[in-house]
């Protein structure tokens, strides 16, 4: 450390006369080193990954840069866009809610950093059961209301009323995991810029589109363990999709809305949009890069824990990015 300081303070060297041979790469005016002591800084005032039990491996934390944007958005943001022109319809619309840069940077980071899965659950239509794999790679962290994790390092999960803890697979059959740090952070700006009580979302699902042909059908996050209501924020990383709106059968209300959402939009949707209206996003022709939507929730009760775990985590194998082979890969060998 002493002589990357020392060399900060090196005498100017003479203007070399033409001909002469590349400037010293240890010198500070250089591009190259400057970049490369940016990175080592960066490596050190980077945390340590974040481990949990319940955590297939560890997740990194935020890097400073990225940490650092998200705490200044509110500094700069645009008043988002109310939209309630329709029967029970009542949106925000950020447009955007970060910057490109840093959306972009986000978009890398999660991507790279947190486990996903392929979840295959089975329906039964009539007598026939049938077997469904999700459309998506799918991940969720957080717990209902009825429970808490503790603050300290350990996180252990304890019982919200009395306090005490909660033994394995006696609440819950899916076990649930704490929100990482590098999730809190983004959070607590979704709180902020929202003017979300901090503790009124306990769920952060995410979804991860590979490619244009990965979906999500028409639906509504309407669950009594949502309560009456409820405000879900859902912010868009990557690249642009459609977002699809449509009234549920009962009220005419024209055609579908479309929002072509880009990285760093967000949409949160409120008051009786749940109860009222189906979203969906749909295939779309042709190539595109993929797309990560944080979706920002509430459960009341366990059901909601229970419902969030079975159909974003499930009982199959983990996924992770390959930043190689430009994909997700199965940490457990699965194809």
């Amino acid at each position: 450390m002493s002589k990357r300081i020392q060399s900060f303070f090196q005498p100017i060297p003479k203007k070399p006369k033409v001909g002469t041979s590349s400037p010293d790469p240890s010198q500070p005016s250089d591009p190259l080193y400057i970049q490369q002591q940016h990175e080592q800084n960066q490596e050190e005032q980077q945390p340590p990954p974040t481990n949990h039990q319940t955590y297939p491996f560890p997740i990194p934390n935020l890097p400073p840069d990225l940490s650092k944007s998200l705490t200044t958005i509110s500094t700069t943001l645009k008043a988002p866009k109310p939209i309630t022109n329709h029967p029970h319809l009542d949106l925000l619309y950020f447009q955007p809610l970060l910057p490109p840069q840093t959306a972009n940077a986000l978009f890398h980071f999660l991507r790279n950093s947190l486990p996903f899965y392929k979840v295959q659950y089975t329906i039964h239509r009539g007598k026939t059961p049938t077997k469904i794999t999700t459309p998506r790679f799918t991940t969720v962290f957080g717990v209902d209301a009825t429970s808490i994790f503790t603050t300290d390092q350990e996180k252990t999960l304890h019982d919200a009323k009395t306090n005490t803890p909660i033994p394995p697979r006696t609440k819950y059959k899916h076990t649930p995991r704490p929100i990482p740090p590098c999730l809190t952070h983004l959070l607590q700006t979704i709180q902020t810029t929202t003017n979300t009580p901090p503790d009124y979302y306990n769920f952060i699902l995410i979804n991860y589109y590979a490619t244009n042909t990965d979906s999500i059908s028409y639906h509504s996050d309407d669950e009594r363990f949502l309560g009456p209501n409820p405000s879900i924020a859902s912010l868009s990383l990557g690249a642009k999709r459609d977002f699809l709106l449509k009234h549920k059968p009962g009220v005419e209300a024209g055609k579908p809305l479309k929002f072509p959402l880009a990285s760093g939009d967000m949409v949160v949707m409120r008051g009786e949009t749940q109860g009222n209206w189906l979203h969906s996003i749909p295939k779309r022709a042709g190539e595109g890069g993929g797309r990560i939507n944080v979706t920002f929730r509430r459960a009341l009760v366990p059901g909601g824990t229970e419902n969030y775990y079975r159909y974003n985590v499930g009982d199959g194998g983990v996924w992770r990015w390959d930043e190689r082979e430009g994909r997700m890969v199965s940490v457990d060998g699965e194809k």
